[in-house]
C-alpha cells in the first residue's frame, strides 16, 4: 500500500500539522513516509500545503504531481489542486469558503463541513482534526491507536492536556464526511 497525499489550505488551519500527525501515526505503524512542506512567508492567512507520502515500501521520491487524495480547505487550494488527483482517487474538502465546488467526474469526491462542526463544538482549533477523521472514515490508511499515538507525539508536551478534545474531534470527523453526488 501506497497513498499518496497533497493536503492544502491556509496557513494557520493545521494543514502542516495535520500531515505531521498522519506522518507519525505511520512511523508508529511500521511504514516509510514523507512530509514536505510548502508555504508562503506569512505566519496565518498565506497558503500552506504539505505532500504527505505513507507507504509499506520505501519511498523513491517526496516530489509527486498526482495525488491519490486532495484534501482542501480552501478556494485557492480547490482551483490548483483539483486536477491533480489521479482518476479513481478522492477529494475531500471543506464546504466552508469554497466557491466552485469540484466538478470532477472520474474522482471520488466527499465533503466535511468541519469548520462549521468546529465552532459547534465551541473548539474551532480542532477544524484539522475534524476533517483528518473524516479522510481516515473513508481511507483507513493508519489504525486510529496509531493517529493517537502520533498525536502525542507531534503535539509539544504543554499541550497534552488538549489530546483528549483532539480524539473527540477525530470521531467527530468519521460521524460528518458525506460522499457528494453529480448532478449530471
Amino acid at each position: 500500500m501506497t497513498e499518496e497525499i497533497i493536503i492544502a489550505g491556509f496557513g494557520g488551519q493545521g494543514v502542516l500539522s495535520m500531515g505531521k500527525i498522519m506522518c507519525y501515526s505511520g512511523i508508529v505503524q511500521g511504514q516509510e513516509v514523507t512530509w514536505m512542506p510548502s508555504y508562503g512567508p506569512e505566519m496565518r492567512g498565506g497558503t500552506a500545503n504539505v505532500t504527505v507520502i505513507i507507504s509499506d515500501d520505501r519511498i523513491s521520491s517526496p516530489v509527486i504531481n498526482e495525488y491519490d487524495t486532495a484534501i482542501i480547505l480552501n478556494q485557492q487550494s480547490m482551483d490548483k489542486f483539483e486536477k491533480t488527483v489521479k482518476p479513481g482517487g478522492i477529494l475531500i474538502y471543506d464546504g466552508n469558503g469554497i466557491t466552485r465546488h469540484p466538478e470532477r467526474e472520474d474522482i471520488n469526491i466527499y465533503r466535511i463541513d468541519a469548520a462549521e462542526e468546529a465552532a459547534k463544538m465551541e473548539t474551532t482549533r480542532t477544524f484539522n482534526m475534524i476533517v483528518l477523521g473524516g479522510f481516515l472514515k473513508i481511507k483507513p490508511i493508519v489504525k486510529m491507536k496509531n493517529v493517537m499515538a502520533g498525536l502525542k507525539k507531534s503535539l509539544p508536551e504543554r499541550y497534552h492536556h488538549l489530546i483528549p478534545i483532539n480524539e473527540k474531534a477525530i470521531y467527530r470527523g468519521t460521524e460528518i464526511v458525506q460522499e457528494v453526488q453529480l448532478l449530471n
